[in-house]
């Protein structure tokens, strides 16, 4: 745990009681807080109660008269758009800050006294749409494999004020969601990655145009030393524009990375063509990397990735081999393409992280014929961006709430309607033949049936591995609190 220093004797408010929630009421306790905690769910309360934090109904005037200074705020919970939590509401009205964990984070970082440490900590955090999760654990495994002290947190793993007390020479780096990046009063990133950006989540940021301008404000308020910027959207590079000139002496903090464009010579960049990385300095090539046989990072979505997690560990000082030996162990990541079985040629994989068309579609572009089960809460535009990738669908199998409106999509393409994940798995392992991918990537939120993609997930791989006739293994442990139980207390499942 890091504690929170600074609100020694004072209240502070915790709303939402979650995986995020919890570290910062224990992270302000520590500190010398008193806090009071709320949750909208009866679970989530008593959870905390049990560990004896006390509650108290802050969306109420009762629980203010006890002079809050300051109210955190979990990320799956509105402080704005569609519209704020009444406790928010409260807060604002009275005039009291409101902040997240990760804005707690920073602050105690630049409250903290590294003059002892011989190297003072380093922060990389990562955003964008689809990849944050791959690119944070690659930047991870990559520092760990090169003897870097490292920790890996936020929209993945541990809460960000659950992470170990800082050390000399440690690295942090967070995967940060659009959620978490909105709402911080402080952002002070060394390396900051922006990967990309696609329609998701436009109903909590007002339009694709706030989605965008929370996202921003971790290199506009953070104003990193270096900027990994992907220029493969629109946004990227308006984003890059806008950061090139604000390093020291006016020099670019920006770096471009692409697994699409040609970049120009007169900027740092990483990119990947045919299977290649390349890097690029002072207009010639000073590094290079085979990423054909790398399995776990396949893909033109994935040396996107590569790509990035390049970047930021060349800003931290590693040298090109030494990266390059990093990505060829990296083990992948957990519901992401991850193949969880096989059976007389039927291949299952687990792409459960995939909870809107975007991210389903880099699935459906890795293999030919495949048997698709889809489905749950939708987002908005449903699948119809996925229209060219139908011709590798054998047959899709439908799920949760989203299965109708799929249906329509699909059209004339083989469909069933299956209700149920393991009645979806069954099905199609029934069907299937040799040669053929049994793929769960839902282009939905697990909402409806689970209560994250990670339960969704282990589900789906308990039943493939049944299937294939393996033995149960243990499904890695959920983080409390991580799903929707109730409003307040969800840390979000997907990747906004």
């Amino acid at each position: 745990m890091i504690p929170v220093t600074g609100y020694e004797g004072r209240v502070v408010g915790v709303l939402g009681l979650g995986r995020s929630g919890l570290a910062a009421a224990r992270a302000l306790e520590a500190g010398g807080a008193r806090v009071l905690c709320w949750d909208d769910g009866e679970a989530a309360r008593t959870r905390a109660e049990a560990q004896f934090f006390e509650i108290a109904d802050l969306s109420r005037d009762g629980a203010w008269e006890a002079g809050l200074a300051l109210l955190v705020v979990s990320p799956g919970i509105p402080a704005l758009y569609p519209a704020p939590h009444p406790a928010v509401e409260q807060a604002r009205a009275r005039g009291v800050p409101v902040d997240n964990d990760v804005g707690l984070l920073f602050r105690a970082l630049a409250a903290s006294d590294f003059d002892d440490f011989d190297t003072p900590p380093r922060v990389v955090c990562v955003t964008g749409s689809n990849g944050k999760s791959t690119t944070t654990a690659l930047i991870g495994h990559i520092l760990e494999t090169a003897h870097v002290p490292c920790q890996v947190g936020g929209n993945i793993g541990k809460g960000v004020l659950a992470l170990d007390p800082i050390h000399d020479g440690d690295v942090l780096v967070l995967e940060l969601s659009s959620y978490q990046i909105e709402t911080a009063r402080s952002l002070a990133p060394d390396v900051a990655v922006f990967l990309n950006l696609s329609d998701d989540h436009l109903d909590r940021h007002g339009g694709r145009g706030g989605y965008f301008a929370a996202k921003a404000r971790l290199f506009e308020l953070g104003a990193p030393e270096r900027a990994v910027i992907g220029l493969d959207e629109p946004e990227g590079r308006a984003l890059a524009d806008r950061l090139r000139g604000r390093g020291m002496e006016g020099e670019s903090p920006v770096v471009a990375i692409s697994a699409s464009r040609k970049l120009p010579d007169h900027e740092p960049a990483v990119t990947a063509r045919k299977g290649f990385l390349a890097e690029r300095r002072g207009g010639r090539q000073t590094a290079s990397a085979d990423l054909r046989e790398m399995e776990t990072l396949k893909g033109a979505h994935n040396h996107q990735n590569a790509c990035a997690a390049w970047a930021a560990c060349r800003a931290l000082g590693l040298a090109p081999k030494v990266i390059e030996a990093g990505m060829r162990t990296f083990p992948g990541l957990a519901h992401r393409m991850e193949r969880v079985a096989e059976r007389e040629g039927v291949s299952f994989v687990n792409d459960s992280k995939a909870t809107n068309a975007d991210a389903a579609e880099k699935a459906l572009l890795s293999y030919d014929r495949i048997r698709w089960i889809a489905g749950g809460v939708p987002k908005a535009g449903g699948i119809e961006s996925l229209r060219p990738l139908f011709d590798r669908v054998a047959c899709a199998y439908l799920i949760g709430e989203a299965a109708e409106d799929f249906a329509q999509t699909l059209g004339e393409i083989p469909h069933e309607f299956c209700g149920d994940l393991d009645s979806a798995v069954e099905r199609a392992w029934a069907a299937s033949g040799a040669g053929e991918t049994i793929l769960l990537s839902p282009a939905c939120a697990s909402f409806d049936q689970y209560p994250n993609f990670e339960a969704r997930g282990d589900a789906f791989r308990a039943r493939a591995r049944r299937i294939a006739g393996l033995p149960e293994e243990d499904a890695p442990e959920a983080e409390a609190g991580a799903g929707p139980a109730s409003e307040t207390g969800s840390d979000q499942e997907t990747t906004p």
